[in-house]
């Protein structure tokens, strides 16, 4: 159970005025039914930042604008799984966002994000949101 490797996994803060999405896995995926960011695993020979735009574009259809880097963690899971996550902050996207691979997905108040059940991977990112959007601060609250 040492060596187990770890997994590198970019997902995306994708803010819309005053709520970001979280998407819920199907009941068929590794932790069925948990709440996350939506986003993957990083392939060979890619860059995070190149991960993620493609997670997005197959998960939700959409062509995402990264602005920046907001944290980054490792997480060990009961089941042995090891993951480096980088979080990204997006404001703003191109096409129409589509579900392709959830079991639904909804815009959430970063206050209210731990009312979930999301994954060990994103609680303290979740925990830590409100403060890190508004020492960023999020731009984009005109876009609708």
């Amino acid at each position: 159970m040492h060596n187990v490797p770890v997994i590198g996994v970019s997902v995306g803060i994708i803010c819309k005025n005053d709520t970001v999405l979280l998407c819920q896995r199907n009941e068929t995926a590794r932790y069925a039914l948990q709440w996350e960011f939506p986003g993957g695993k990083i392939e060979k020979n890619e860059t995070p930042e190149n991960a993620l735009i493609r997670e997005l574009q197959e998960e939700l259809g959409i062509t995402a604008e990264i602005r920046c880097l907001i944290h980054s963690e490792e997480s060990v899971y009961p089941d042995g799984g090891k993951f480096f996550v980088h979080f990204y902050l997006i404001e703003n996207y191109s096409g129409k966002l589509r579900n392709k691979v959830f079991n639904t997905f909804e815009w959430v108040k970063p206050i209210n994000l731990l009312n979930y059940n999301v994954l060990e991977g994103n609680i303290t990112i979740c925990r830590n949101l409100p403060t890190l959007l508004e020492t960023i601060s999020v731009t984009n609250q005109s876009t609708q």
